[in-house]
């Protein structure tokens, strides 16, 4: 992995490409593995190899990790304040997280100056049929596909309120769809209530926003505040990120 890694390190230094004898000549490298790493990495599309020259220069798939990455920490940047904003409002945490792969990561979190709150490393992974986050990104998708993923990780028990019925489950987030956002009551953590939104902006990342607090600070009336605060929030979130893509 660490050599393949420099393999691409080289070629990426390289304006116009690089051979596999020039690898291989200045990694010291036997010119039979720089061609099965190379052969690997053009597979994957990480690099490309020219037809007429026979060099190798970055592929396309390196260009939309980059991108990906970059989305990252703009949306990072443009979601700060308003998350700043809805802790302040709500006085409980407020995470940004999104789809990845088959779980959710969370990029961000402010937390409330209190002692007493729900927190969690930034990178953190959350199941993705776990809590109302993994809700809002399973509306995202397709009814097809959405039941497509369900069905191949399964519902898990991780208290006794979590919906383990996939029919219930799938009528859940088809409400989710239709209202714009999603609760979770105690279903992932005993004593925790939260509600996320879906972050809906065309050619960026499938982002969500989410507040979570203690069931005992969290009643039926803050509970309806906090779900039109969380979509006044995804949707202030929203705007910037297009209005940054003009």
């Amino acid at each position: 992995m660490i050599k393949a890694f420099e393999v691409l390190k080289l070629i990426a230094t390289a304006k116009e490409g690089m051979g596999i004898s020039e690898i291989a000549r200045e990694l010291d490298m036997a010119k039979s593995t720089v061609h099965g790493m190379a052969c690997a990495l053009e597979e994957a599309g990480v690099v490309r190899r020219e037809p007429a020259t026979k060099k190798y220069t970055l592929g396309f798939t390196l260009f939309e990790l980059g991108k990906t990455a970059y989305s990252q920490i703009e949306l990072k940047d443009l979601a700060r304040p308003v998350m700043e904003e809805l802790m302040e409002k709500t006085d409980a945490s407020v995470f940004l997280g999104v789809l990845n792969w088959d779980h959710v990561t969370v990029l961000d979190i402010v937390e409330p100056r209190t002692d007493l709150k729900i927190t969690s490393p930034i990178g953190t992974t959350i199941p993705l049929l776990a809590g109302a986050a993994g809700k809002v990104f399973l509306a995202m998708m397709g009814e097809e596909q959405a039941l497509k993923v369900i069905r191949s990780k399964g519902l898990a028990r991780f208290t006794a309120n979590s919906i383990i019925d996939l029919d219930r489950y799938m009528k859940e987030i088809r409400t989710v769809r239709s209202q714009g956002f999603a609760t979770d009551d105690e279903e992932y953590i005993l004593g925790v209530r939260a509600v996320a939104a879906p972050i809906s902006s065309e050619n960026h990342l499938m982002s969500a926003i989410w507040v979570v607090g203690f069931k005992a600070s969290l009643g039926e009336d803050k509970m309806k505040a906090l779900t039109v605060l969380t979509k006044e929030a995804a949707e202030t979130i929203r705007r910037k990120i297009d209005r940054q893509q003009l």
